[in-house]
């Protein structure tokens, strides 16, 4: 860790600002705090121009397998042999919920449910009047989409995902309450490739 906060945000840091998001910050003192804020805010329409995975050149001293997310290039990089990287279009966090650092594959998930914790449905219930499900199936209506990859620190849950969206057209956008979401087809062949302690590396 570097000097810069680790910030992870979001239990499904889901798709439109569909569903709240949860902030963990933890300084290099280890000091955990959360912030659970409303992430109900409307999100415009917009028009993708995303044109789908492809094969790049990626210089990196990481090794084959490990993933990097450029979120201000809006990219995720699956890194292969021979210098070469699976790139995908992915959505990152909206303002306010950006974050950096380094974490590891710890759970993979095919149509993840949601469970949203106490503290979230309380404030959105308390802020906004609406009454959050305390669990969501997985399936095609779910923000989390098609497969999810869990991140830890350490043998601590993150709360943090990369997950499909059911809104494909948020992809290359900042939308997200914090989770980086990937277009259905796409997650999933990211979840083929993913090992079980994978290195996620956000930027």
């Amino acid at each position: 860790m570097d000097r810069r906060l680790f910030i992870l945000t979001g239990i499904a840091g889901l798709a439109s600002g569909a569903m709240p998001g949860a902030v963990l910050a933890e300084s290099r003192a280890g000091e955990i705090r959360y912030n659970f804020g409303s992430a109900f805010s409307k999100q415009k329409k917009r028009r993708s121009n995303y044109g789908g995975k492809q094969v790049v050149s990626y210089r990196t001293r990481e090794k084959p397998g490990t993933i990097v997310i450029d979120t201000r290039k809006r990219k995720l990089f699956f890194v292969m042999q021979g210098g070469k990287a699976m790139q995908y279009g992915v959505g990152v966090g909206r303002r306010g919920f950006q974050w950096s650092g380094t974490a590891n594959v710890r759970r993979k998930e095919k149509w993840p449910g949601w469970h949203p914790p106490a503290e979230m449905i309380e404030r959105e219930k308390r802020q906004t009047g609406r009454t959050l499900p305390e669990y969501m199936p997985g399936g095609p209506n779910n923000p989390l989409g098609a497969r999810a990859l869990y991140l830890f620190k350490g043998s601590k849950d993150t709360l943090y995902r990369i997950h499909g969206t059911n809104q494909p057209s948020t992809i290359g956008g900042a939308v997200s309450s914090g989770c980086i979401r990937m277009i259905n087809e796409e997650v999933i062949d990211l979840f083929r490739r993913t090992r079980m302690g994978a290195k996620v590396i956000v930027l």
